[in-house]
């Protein structure tokens, strides 16, 4: 084993000196560092800047990230990639790509956030048996969700159960042009297990979809006077997938605005809301970063910079339950600190996952999930319904293969 060091031991200090006087007490050797590594190496271990921080890597540090990224060897990294923020996720100029990380005593929020999975690999967590009550007065900044918030939401269900038990998800969106969305909505409040769905579609497409997917009951709507037959027996709305910016659009959004039954909001939907916002505690609002951006009327790269805070700002602007879309998936209610999904992959980043996930919502919604759970628990099944589908590879995933697989993941 050799340790390079990027300073000299003589100025280290407190627990940092102490470590290094043992190890060459036991008879360590510790190597200045000349810029390069050995070429012979198997593995490479990563304990050079930890999660505090602050400054862009730079001088002989970034050096080092060079040659670690340039080596052959695995890479260790202890606690946190060196040049990850232990916050943000950032990458703070340059950051070692590790295979392995081993994050100690705490999970840091930056192992999840931004950038930061790329340059962890797998991620293993050693407590270290630290005492509880050292951690006493020290809060999370956010939660994951875990296996058994599935396993206790989606329970087997009672032998004498019937389609009324499960709920009624109307569907309203599919503007002229724009069927595909909400017809993948509907299907996966099928396969989410909603009683029943409607769609509720701009006159052009009804046919069709009835004909696509016979279990769908799709409605031609001309005008706000049809919804109220269908709105009389829907249980939940899930709102926006294909609405489009028509004048069409627009008297669906009135319609929708007024109403304060449990709803999922997404697309266009969303893009209106911004415009006429108001608050409704039983909705959920599920956008990505770019219309995260118009609802909070700020910047995109505001947005990413510092998500966890962006969705507390949606959820405290709109009310209800806001998720914002994207790798780490993020789920804010008010009551506690945000939780975020760490399942899913690169694959998902394609057209028509949200209208997916906004059809899952809307279904656990019917079955009777409060507003903070239904997200939860959708949020998490899209994206293990993501993992299952793209077994066969990422790329070429598209939306409709996460329907077949989520029948899977909604029977755990």
């Amino acid at each position: 084993v050799s340790v390079l060091s990027l300073v000299d031991p003589s100025r280290l200090t407190g627990d940092a000196a102490t470590a290094c006087q043992d190890f060459q007490a036991e008879g360590g050797t510790i190597v200045p560092w000349t810029g390069q590594l050995d070429d012979d190496a198997e593995l490479l271990i990563d304990g050079i800047l930890g999660s505090g921080l602050e400054r862009e890597v730079g001088n002989s540090f970034a050096e080092a990230v060079t040659a670690i990224n340039a080596h052959t060897a695995k890479v260790l990294a202890l606690d946190i990639p060196t040049g990850i923020h232990g916050d943000s996720g950032k990458v703070m100029g340059c950051a070692v790509k590790a295979d392995l990380t081993v994050a100690f005593v705490g999970l840091k929020s930056g192992l999840f956030l931004d950038g930061a999975p790329d340059f962890c690999g797998e991620l293993v967590y050693v407590g270290l048996q630290i005492p509880e009550e050292c951690r006493s007065g020290l809060a999370p900044v956010m939660r994951r969700i875990d296996d058994q918030l599935l396993h206790d939401a989606l329970s087997p269900r009672p032998r004498a159960a019937h389609k009324g038990d499960f709920g009624h998800v109307l569907v309203i969106g599919g503007g002229e042009g724009m069927p595909g969305a909400a017809r993948l909505c509907g299907e996966a409040a099928l396969r989410a297990g909603a009683g029943r769905v409607s769609i509720a579609t701009h006159p052009a497409h009804a046919a069709m979809l009835t004909t696509a997917r016979p279990e769908l009951m799709a409605h031609a709507i001309k005008s706000p006077a049809d919804l109220e037959p269908l709105l009389a027996k829907t249980d939940v709305i899930a709102f926006g997938p294909g609405l489009g910016r028509s004048a069409w659009a627009r008297s669906m959004f009135e319609v929708a605005v007024a109403d304060s039954r449990p709803a999922v909001w997404d697309a266009d939907g969303l893009n209106w809301l911004a415009e006429y916002p108001n608050q409704v505690e039983a909705r959920v609002i599920t956008p990505h970063p770019g219309e995260a951006a118009v609802l909070l009327g700020v910047a995109s790269a505001e947005i990413q910079a510092d998500r966890i805070a962006a969705v507390e700002a949606l959820q405290q602007r709109y009310g209800g339950v806001a998720v914002l879309k994207g790798a780490g998936s993020l789920v804010a209610s008010g009551a506690d600190v945000p939780s975020i999904c760490t399942s899913g992959n690169p694959g998902m980043a394609s057209a028509g996952m949200g209208d997916v996930l906004t059809g899952i919502i809307g279904a656990l919604l019917a079955q009777g999930l409060a507003a903070e759970r239904a997200a939860l628990v959708g949020v998490e099944s899209h994206a293990r319904a993501g993992d299952r589908a793209a077994r066969g590879g990422e790329r070429g995933l598209i939306a409709s293969d996460l329907i077949s697989a989520l029948r899977d993941v909604m029977n755990p």
